[in-house]
């Protein structure tokens, strides 16, 4: 039985560097002539307002101009990309559309008539995946005759990696994904993530490793300049041999292991052949956790630890905590922790996703989030009940929640939240290798 491809390219050069990763993977080998092509970058967060870090947050533009530009090489002219971003609105259209601007696609489609879409502005199908699991997916890519997955090389902090199978969380809808994120046995988060590309058409893989992310997937995660691409015409082989790359055995990515599974495909590399660098010559461990800490206050985030926080217990997020709590869970603990003045709380518990249970003896309970307030709305063992019942809640409405805890944080974080991604450029300012220009197509 022939072993599945998987090429290993280290970015060297524009269009060449892809060209080669194509080539060795036979990657459009089985594209059919004429076909309609769905191209699904990563996305994953975007705002107007400020600059912010996009190395190994974002797929850059300069893997979709190469990947675009080979297409055409072979004749197709029929050509999409399309990508449902997370935002704080999902009826914010004007976001979506400055980012395909910004990144360059609207070049693209002057030059070969590309088209791009926002897929939460498009209609969705229902696909029944097996397993009790259905979900909603974007009609374009589901019709497409042939789709190009281009995820970035990271990790993440609840999937431990989010590569090609992970990506394409983005072409369903919002519903779907915050069923996803659940905790019941076997078939929690992992298992749903799993299942997103049984129904895609032929697919071709390129991980786009020019920048990697650690502790994914956002902006505030550790960025690297890597200069790696992965390619294979099987997604599975692509998403095991890059969890191999970001330092993790394939076996410890549960959502790795349901697929192959279902494939009836050992969990290791064993039937995978590596082509172009050797995988031990590029490998390097990228962290995907986000650490918590022990303390006798309680459960906390280790930076409110090390700051010597008191009276605070902030349990650590879990699998049912979806994608939209996600986003603003960062503000709030940066928020406590810049009104820490060194005076203990009066036994303040943040509880959020869905599954979260209160701690005895808190005096104050923040539920932040729908999910976890219709769990313990009516939970007798809280003290002092502080609901933020949004979804996603509101930065007014979590100010107003930290206030009446006696937590007096500053109001400008959340009035200014669409700024606090700019705040990390600081971090790369006299460091050329993080190059703006990847992401802008001339």
């Amino acid at each position: 039985m022939s072993k599945h491809l998987v090429a290993i390219v280290r970015y060297e050069k524009p269009l060449e560097s892809v060209r080669k990763a194509v080539e060795l993977s036979k990657g459009l080998d089985h594209l059919p002539s004429k076909a309609k092509v769905f191209i699904k970058p990563n996305i994953v967060f975007w705002t107007r307002v400020v600059p912010f870090p996009k190395w190994g947050v974002i797929t850059t533009s300069r893997v979709v101009e190469d990947m675009v530009t080979l297409l055409k090489e072979r004749g197709i002219d029929d050509i999409t990309i399309g990508e449902g971003m997370v935002l704080g609105d999902p009826k914010d259209f004007e976001t979506p559309l400055h980012a395909f601007e910004y990144l360059g696609y609207g070049i693209l489609k002057k030059r070969y008539g590309v088209k791009y879409l926002n897929a939460l502005e498009r209609p969705f199908k229902k696909l029944d995946l097996g397993g009790g699991v259905t979900m909603r997916f974007n009609s374009d890519i589901v019709n497409s005759d042939f789709v190009v997955d281009l995820p970035v090389l990271k990790c993440h902090n609840q999937t431990v990696v989010s590569l090609g199978i992970k990506n394409l969380k983005g072409m369903v809808d919002i519903a779907s994904r915050k069923r996803a994120h659940n905790m019941n046995p076997g078939k929690d988060l992992h298992f749903w993530v799993s299942k997103l590309a049984d129904k895609m058409p032929p697919m071709f893989t390129l991980i786009d490793g020019i920048y990697t992310n650690e502790r994914g997937p956002g902006f505030d995660g550790r960025l690297h300049r890597s200069n790696l691409l992965i390619a294979s015409a099987d997604v599975l082989s692509a998403d095991l041999v890059g969890a191999k790359v970001l330092g993790h055995e394939p076996e410890k990515v549960s959502h790795l292991v349901h697929a192959a599974t279902k494939r009836k495909r050992p969990h290791d590399l064993s039937d995978i052949e590596v082509v172009g660098e050797p995988l031990e010559a590029v490998a390097r461990y990228h962290a995907y956790d986000f650490e918590y800490s022990q303390t006798d206050e309680g459960i906390m985030p280790v930076p409110m630890a090390k700051q010597g926080l008191k009276g605070i217990f902030y349990q650590k997020f879990d699998l049912s905590m979806c994608t939209y709590c996600s986003a603003i869970n960062g503000l709030v603990i940066s928020a406590i922790r810049f009104a820490w003045k060194g005076k203990p709380w009066d036994k303040v518990e943040v509880l959020t996703g869905k599954s979260m249970t209160p701690t005895p003896g808190m005096k104050k309970t923040i539920l932040l989030g729908k999910c976890i307030y219709q769990a313990h709305k009516d939970n007798p063992d809280i003290r002092e009940m502080i609901p933020v019942k949004g979804c996603p809640p509101k930065t007014k409405a979590m100010l107003e929640a930290l206030h009446k805890a006696g937590i007096e944080a500053d109001p400008g974080l959340f009035e200014n939240i669409d700024k606090m991604p700019g705040f990390f450029m600081k971090r790369f300012e006299g460091k050329p290798e993080y190059d703006e220009a990847f992401f802008q197509i001339k």
